[in-house]
Formats: C-alpha cells, sequence, structure tokens
C-alpha cells in the first residue's frame, strides 16, 4: 500500500475560500482579501509562467462568482448581460499567455481554464439557468455527492449541510443560519429572474423545490440551535411560498427544454472536452444498448445450471456480505490493479447502503445489490476517488479546485462504470456467475436513460416520454415508472447537457486510452501502471489525461473547435 501523503497545505490555504465559500460563509466578500467580481471586472495581465497562470486562475474563480449582497448572488439581467460583456476580455488575456516552452502539464492546466471560461460562456449564450431552471435555486445539499461536485447545475450560495460536523459548534451555526436565513432574499430575487419557457425544466424544479421544503423541515427538528431553527422556519415559509409560485405559473410554460443537437455538440467538445457529435453519442448508446440486452441472454444462457441467488434476510445479513465483498474488492485492487491506500477501505465501507425488504419499494441499485454484493462495488471507486481528492489532494492548484459546469462528468462517471466490466473481466467475479448478468443490467439501464437525455436535449422527447423510454428499455423491468430515481436521473440530464451519456461515453475514451497505452507500452504494459498514471492526473477530461499520459496532444486538438 501507498502511506498516505501529507495534504497540500498550499492548494488548501488559496483555494478553499474560492471553492468552499458558498457553504460555509455570506455576504458578498471573496476569500481573504480577494475582490469580488464587481471590483474584478477585468482581467489580470497575462503571464508567461504556469505560477502566473495559477494567479491568474485564483483571479478567474473570483470573476466567476457573481456579485453578493447581504449573502445573496446576484443573478438578475442587468448584473449577467454586464458579466458576459466583459468575459472576451479574459478570454483574450488568456489566450494572450505565453506558453512555449512549458511541459504537458503545465499545457493541460492552462487548457483547463480555457474550458471553464468556454463553460461560462455557454451558460450566458444557452443555459442560462438562472432565467430557464428553478431547480438551479436549490440551496440546501443534506448529502455528499459521490462525484467531486454537486451533479448538474448549481448556484453560487449553495449551502452543504452535511459538511458540517454534528452537533454544530458556534461557529458552524452561525453560518448555517446566514446560509438559510438569506434564502427568502433568494427567492424573491428568483421571482423576477425566472422569465424562460422551459416547461420541463420548469415542471422538474418544482420537485426540487419541494425536496428543499423536506430538507428544512429536517435542519429545523435536528438541531438545538435557536438560530438555526428560527432562520429553517423562515426559510421554509419562503421555500413554500416560492413553489406554490412555481406551481401557478406552470400552466403558462409550454417551450422547450433541450438545448439543441448544434449546441450540445459544441458543449461535448469545447467545455467537456470530449470528442463527439449529438449523433455519434447517439449510436454508441444505440450499440452498448443492444450489447447489454444480447449479452445478457448470453450469461442466463450460460448460467441456466445455476441456482438462483438468495434474497438477503435482514440487515445483518446484508452488510455482512456487504462488507465481504468489500474486502474482496480492496484485496483485488491490491494485487496488481491499482495501488491502494489504507483510508481507501473505510471510504468504500461508509456506502454499502442499506437492506430494503420489501422487493416491491426498491429502487433500480438496490435491486442490484439485493441480488450480489459485488457487482456495485467498482462503481463505488467513486468514493476512493473522494477520499482520494480529501486526503491527498492534487499538487496543481488548478486541479484540485476541480472542474466547474461538471466537467468532470466523463472522467468521474466513466472511470466508476467502465471497472464494472472491466474487474468482471479481470476476474473480480469469477466466482460469482450471476454477476455477469447484473453488469449487462446495469449497462442496459445507462444506455437506455443516456438514450433519453439526448433524445430531451435534441428536442425530440418531453422529459415524461425519455423517462417512460428508459423504463421501457431497462432489462427485467427493474426502473420503476413510479419511483424517484427515472424523475431524479432524467431532469439532471435535462439539466446538465452531457451528464446522463458520460457513463457510457466516459467509460468508451478510458478503453481507447487503454488500447493506445497497451499498443505503446508493448510487452511492458502494466495495467496497475496504467492506473495509478491515469489516476495521477486528477479527475479532469480523458481527452486531456491522454495528451498527459501519451505526450501526444493530437486527440486533444482534434476535439475542440473554438480556438
Amino acid at each position: 500500500m501507498l502511506p498516505v501523503q501529507t495534504p497540500y497545505v498550499r492548494l488548501l490555504t488559496a483555494i478553499a475560500a474560492l471553492v468552499f465559500l458558498p457553504a460555509c460563509t455570506s455576504g458578498d466578500q471573496g476569500p481573504e482579501g480577494t475582490p469580488t467580481s464587481v471590483e474584478m471586472e477585468k482581467p489580470p495581465p497575462p503571464g508567461a509562467t504556469h505560477a502566473e497562470l495559477e494567479e491568474f486562475f485564483l483571479a478567474w474563480r473570483a470573476f466567476e462568482r457573481p456579485p453578493f449582497e447581504n449573502g445573496v448572488p446576484d443573478y438578475t439581467e442587468p448584473t449577467m448581460s454586464a458579466r458576459h460583456a466583459v468575459l472576451p476580455d479574459w478570454q483574450h488575456a488568456l489566450a494572450t499567455f505565453d506558453t512555449t516552452g512549458w511541459t504537458t502539464p503545465d499545457r493541460v492546466d492552462f487548457e483547463l481554464v480555457r474550458a471553464e471560461m468556454s463553460g461560462l460562456d455557454f451558460e450566458h449564450r444557452v443555459r442560462r439557468p438562472w432565467q430557464r431552471d428553478p431547480g438551479f435555486y436549490k440551496v440546501i445539499y443534506m448529502s455528499r455527492s459521490d462525484v467531486p461536485a454537486h451533479e448538474g447545475p448549481e448556484n453560487h450560495a449553495y449551502f452543504d449541510w452535511w459538511a458540517l460536523e454534528k452537533p454544530l459548534s458556534a461557529a458552524d451555526a452561525q453560518a448555517a443560519a446566514e446560509k438559510i436565513g438569506m434564502i427568502p432574499a433568494f427567492y424573491e430575487q428568483a421571482r423576477t429572474n425566472l422569465t424562460g419557457n422551459a416547461r420541463d425544466l420548469w415542471f422538474g424544479g418544482i420537485r426540487v423545490i419541494e425536496e428543499q421544503e423536506h430538507a428544512l423541515r429536517a435542519i429545523a427538528a435536528a438541531t438545538d440551535d435557536a438560530n438555526v431553527r428560527s432562520a429553517a422556519d423562515e426559510a421554509l415559509a419562503a421555500t413554500e411560498s416560492f413553489g406554490d409560485w412555481l406551481e401557478a405559473e406552470l400552466a403558462s410554460k409550454n417551450g422547450p427544454s433541450g438545448i439543441g443537437k448544434d449546441n450540445y455538440t459544441w458543449y461535448l467538445n469545447n467545455v467537456h472536452l470530449m470528442p463527439w457529435s449529438w449523433e455519434e453519442e447517439v449510436t454508441i448508446m444505440e450499440r452498448e444498448l443492444a450489447r447489454s440486452w444480447a449479452y445478457l441472454k448470453l450469461a442466463e444462457h450460460s448460467n441456466r445450471t445455476e441456482p438462483p441467488r438468495s434474497d438477503f434476510r435482514n440487515e445483518a445479513e446484508y452488510r455482512r456480505e456487504m462488507i465481504q465483498a468489500v474486502d474482496e474488492f480492496m484485496a483485488f485492487l491490491d494485487d496488481g490493479f491499482v495501488s491502494t491506500r489504507p483510508y481507501m477501505r473505510q471510504a468504500m465501507l461508509e456506502h454499502i447502503g442499506t437492506f430494503v425488504a420489501d422487493a416491491g419499494e426498491r429502487s433500480f441499485f438496490t435491486q442490484i445489490n439485493s441480488h450480489d454484493a459485488m457487482p456495485m462495488r467498482p462503481h463505488m471507486f467513486h468514493w476512493i476517488e473522494l477520499a482520494m481528492h480529501d486526503n491527498d489532494p492534487h499538487e496543481r492548484i488548478i486541479r484540485s479546485a476541480l472542474p466547474l459546469y461538471n466537467i468532470y462528468d466523463g472522467r468521474s462517471e466513466g472511470l466508476a462504470t467502465g471497472l464494472e466490466e472491466m474487474m468482471l473481466a479481470a476476474g473480480l467475479m469469477d466466482d460469482r456467475p450471476r454477476a455477469k448478468e447484473l453488469i449487462y443490467i446495469m449497462l442496459g439501464q445507462r444506455a437506455a436513460r443516456a438514450l433519453g437525455g439526448l433524445y430531451m436535449h435534441g428536442n425530440e422527447l418531453t422529459m415524461a416520454e425519455a423517462s417512460e423510454f428508459a423504463v421501457t428499455w431497462t432489462p427485467r423491468g427493474w426502473m420503476r415508472a413510479d419511483g424517484e430515481l427515472v424523475v431524479f436521473e432524467q431532469h439532471l440530464y435535462l439539466q446538465q447537457p452531457g451528464y446522463g451519456s458520460s457513463y457510457i461515453t466516459g467509460k468508451v475514451e478510458i478503453e481507447d486510452l487503454m488500447r493506445v497505452a497497451a499498443h505503446d507500452g508493448g510487452d511492458d504494459f502494466s495495467l496497475q501502471g496504467f492506473m495509478d498514471t491515469f489516476l495521477s492526473s486528477g479527475i479532469i477530461p480523458t481527452s486531456l489525461v491522454r495528451w498527459e499520459m501519451t505526450g501526444d496532444e493530437s486527440h486533444y486538438r482534434s476535439i475542440i473547435t473554438s480556438e
């Protein structure tokens, strides 16, 4: 095992306020004397060193935050228009950096900053979530996501309640009361900002705001701090009123919510740095959907004499088998698959789920877990990566900050999904013959839901129709039409273009990189060497990891169209 490394102190000091500021403070102050975006409308002068790029990046991240007043971010039309008008100055300043003689990792950092700027431009030109998407105004997050940042769009006033140690310290209670206390004013502004006509986004946003009502009730019930309770009660009243307003306005919304095929392709290429078009992603998903169903039937044929697996009888048996599966999984990793660290096992154990006795109440993934504890363990590598980020943050400031706009999705979701079939092929589940069936069922579900997301952005299906498509084409009927998961997923994929397909397209990218690495390495190719090198680049788009691992930038250059 590798020893746990000392966290990179300079990174934590420099970037924590920029990345995590919304979760722990309020008001319009930037981090430790950093001017707010109003004061930093013009970019700093371009430089010629990587150190100057890092300084530029910190200034950029401060600019990317809208101005705040009394803890409330300003997404009004005049402010948003003014900020978009200044963005070309930032893009020009970055483009005029002199990168002559820079190393490949330094140049990769440069491209990450450029992708973020393209992302902000796209937010203003096309997505405009502050205008079109009521779900953008979600503030409270009760649990941590299994990916580096929140899935889907987030506003700059988000509050990670889950991140506070309970019971609350006096400082955390004060911060929580302030963050929750800004919600009434924020939702007053939202009523003015939300002038869009995207019906499905509006409908899905109502559900998100209803979830926040539940979150605020839970916070009020869980805290003994009078200020937090009072803030939660006032925020709950404002959230309920906002939800009522959204419901009343829904009848007037009749426009499409998808961004369109050409916009989707541009966003995929220039922000998420993935090599396909909308049409090519549809082809990939159709191919993987067909393969999943065909190989499921072949696996079922192979297993025709195998007895069906008995269901778990209770929570104790479920936990026992899950812990055993985690231990087998970690041993498999440690046997030449990837270098491990002491904290990884605990990260896995903390996310084994819970037993659901009633089969009729199980969601898709609880169905998978109920049939076998192992097939979902590779996907839970997500939590290993988050533990690596928490304990051993990347030494490069720009990468440890983690990309905006879910730019990481193909790399993060692609690896977690890809590991399922990779580890099946590598022998992890050789003693579990029916596990292969579950791997192909999961692949089919992901392909089906991704096609729904693609068709929504092509404005060929509504969200309800996309949900029905995902239910219909998920093998064995395990995606419940009346369940929460299918609605959550299709709304997320509508909010965040490319996310639904990233599980499979990201997997395909990593498989293709392994092909190149295996060809170039010949007899010296090592799976552990490949995985360790891949992970060492950080959670950045695979096209940039490929450039860094191979030294060949031609693949990346063939993707981007906005030089």
